[in-house]
């Protein structure tokens, strides 16, 4: 049996949040298109980066909450504490 992604219980509030932000991400191809003022079409560009931030939050709570105390729980909790650690690095990075 495949195991249930961390996020699972969230998993129609993470896809309702991407729907909005690939609405954003519509919204600003459109405003490039348009020649909209730079400063508006950059201020959405920061709202996007926010909204997907956001989202990454709940999935990297949901992870731990679920993936990693379970791997702690069982004695085997090493690689996911390492795995999370590699996640928060990226997000911090990018």
């Amino acid at each position: 049996m495949k195991a249930r992604p961390g996020y699972a219980a969230n998993k129609n509030k993470v896809l309702a949040r991407l729907r909005r932000i690939e609405g954003q991400v519509r919204g600003l191809t459109k405003m490039v298109d348009e020649e909209r003022y730079c400063i508006d079409v950059l201020t959405q560009v920061a709202a996007a980066k926010a909204a997907l931030e956001s989202v990454s939050v709940t999935l990297l709570e949901d992870h731990m909450q679920h993936c990693v105390a379970d791997a702690i729980k069982t004695g085997d909790g090493t690689e996911k504490v390492r795995e999370v650690s590699a996640a928060i690095g990226r997000l911090v990075r990018s």
